[in-house]
C-alpha cells in the first residue's frame, strides 16, 4: 500500500484542529491531543460513565507539531489562562479558511482576552466532559456551541434552561451541569423548579415534551463540589423526591473533578 504524501496529511491535520477550535472556541494542547489523535469509538455505551481524557505521547507531538504551523501562519491565537496554561482559539485568518469549506467560523480573539479564573476552569471541564462524550460515540452539544444556540434548546433553552454540555445516542439526552461554586438564593431556586419540572416530564415510557419531539431524558448529570451534592440531595427530599426517583434521574460527579485542589476563585 503506497503510503500518503505527509504533506497531505499535514494540511488535513491543521483543518482538523481549526474546526475543532470552531466547534470549542478555545482548547488547550492536550485537549487537541486527546480528540484529534486517537481513536473515535462508534457505538456509544448505554449509560456515559465518562473518564478525562488523556492524550497519548504521539497525540501530544502531533498536536504541538500542528499548532506550531498554524500560529506561525497566523491563522490562530495564543493567549494564558489565569493558571498559565496555553490556549488557543481561532484567528480571523483561520475562520476566513475554515469559511472556504463552508464552516460559518468567527475569529476567537475575543475568547482569549480578559477572563476570570473561575471562567476559565468552568470552560475546561465543560471542554473535557464534551471531548469524553466524543470519544466514546456520543453526540455532542459543546459549551461553546450551545452558547451559540447551535443545540436541540436554541435560542430559548429547554424550559428556560441551557446546559453545560449536552450528549445523545439513540433518542436519549444527557444533560451535564458543571457547579463549581455555591449558586446565589434566586438561580438555586430556579434550578430546584426546573428539575421538578424535568421529574414530571421524565416519566417511564412517554416522549418527553421539553425535549422534543423523538426525545427523552437519560439523567441529569452534575460535576460538582460534595457540598453542592449533599445541600441539592436535602433539598430534592424536602420537596418530595423519592431515593429512586433521584437515583434514576441524577447522577452527581464529585470526584472527577476536584475543584478545591484547583485553588480557584
Amino acid at each position: 500500500m503506497t503510503a500518503r504524501d505527509g504533506r497531505i496529511i499535514a494540511v488535513e491535520n491543521e483543518v482538523r484542529v481549526l474546526r475543532a477550535l470552531h466547534r470549542f472556541g478555545w482548547l488547550r494542547t492536550r485537549d487537541l491531543a486527546a480528540l484529534l489523535w486517537q481513536q473515535w469509538q462508534k457505538s456509544p455505551p448505554a449509560e456515559s460513565d465518562l473518564k478525562r481524557p488523556t492524550p497519548s505521547a504521539s497525540g501530544w507531538r502531533m498536536a504541538q507539531r500542528t499548532l506550531r504551523r498554524l500560529v506561525d501562519a497566523r491563522q490562530v491565537l495564543r493567549g494564558q489562562a489565569p493558571n498559565g496554561s496555553v490556549i488557543y482559539a481561532l484567528s480571523e485568518a483561520g475562520s476566513r479558511r475554515l469559511q472556504q469549506f463552508g464552516v460559518p467560523a468567527l475569529s476567537g480573539k475575543d475568547l482569549i482576552r480578559a477572563f476570570s479564573s473561575a471562567q476559565f476552569q468552568h470552560r475546561s471541564v465543560a471542554n473535557e466532559v464534551a471531548i469524553s462524550g466524543i470519544l466514546v460515540g456520543y453526540r455532542v452539544s459543546t459549551e461553546r456551541e450551545i452558547a451559540q444556540d447551535k443545540w436541540l434548546g436554541g435560542v430559548d433553552g429547554v424550559d428556560g434552561k441551557k446546559p453545560d454540555v449536552v450528549l445523545q445516542a439513540n433518542g436519549r439526552v444527557w444533560w451535564y451541569e458543571v457547579e463549581r461554586s455555591r449558586k446565589n438564593a434566586k438561580d438555586y431556586a430556579r434550578l430546584l423548579k426546573w428539575l421538578q419540572s424535568v421529574r414530571r416530564d421524565a416519566l417511564p415510557g412517554r416522549e418527553s415534551v421539553m425535549l422534543g419531539k423523538g426525545l427523552r431524558w437519560a439523567r441529569i448529570v452534575f460535576i460538582c463540589t460534595p457540598a453542592f451534592r449533599s445541600k441539592l440531595l436535602r433539598d430534592l427530599e424536602a420537596a418530595g423526591w423519592q431515593k429512586d426517583t433521584v437515583e434514576t434521574l441524577i447522577t452527581f460527579e464529585t470526584t472527577l473533578y476536584s475543584f478545591a485542589d484547583m485553588l480557584f476563585v
